[in-house]
């Protein structure tokens, strides 16, 4: 019976191992066609042209690396604008004041959450006073 389960055993591993292969291939077909096409090479269309999952292309490192290297390549690197002196102290004033404002609010949510939390604490303590006298509606925590 071990003799069985061992002969199924690498029976299965070769059936995976080789459709594991035929799905690389594929891809790679894949990838050779839109690199042809001049398409956008990204791992969707990859996936959709090859019929492979997502998964699949990110768990196969020399796929995953060769679809990254040609999807970078494909991207332009934009040319940064070259900002006016009146664009850029223009910019530094508005970022200032996203920054104050950012800190005005952040301390103003906390002021509110510190208000909050006393009055939920002066909450229970009247509920729990309430009830130590007998005239609670049943709730006490």
């Amino acid at each position: 019976m071990t003799d069985a389960r061992t002969k199924r055993t690498q029976t299965l591993t070769a059936a995976a191992k080789a459709k594991s292969q035929a799905k690389t291939k594929t891809a790679e077909q894949a990838l050779r066609a839109l690199v042809k096409r001049g398409e956008p090479i990204t791992f969707q269309a990859v996936q959709r042209e090859a019929g492979v999952s997502h998964a699949f292309l990110y768990s196969h490192p020399d796929l995953r690396g060769r679809i990254e290297r040609l999807r970078a390549q494909a991207r332009p690197i934009p040319a940064p604008a070259t900002p006016t002196n009146e664009h850029s102290a223009l910019v530094l004033a508005l970022t200032g004041q996203i920054t104050r404002l950012k800190k005005q609010h952040r301390e103003e949510v906390q002021a509110l959450r510190d208000a909050l939390e006393q009055a939920h604490g002066e909450n229970l303590d009247l509920r729990r006073e309430l009830a130590r006298r007998g005239g609670g509606l049943g709730v006490a925590t």
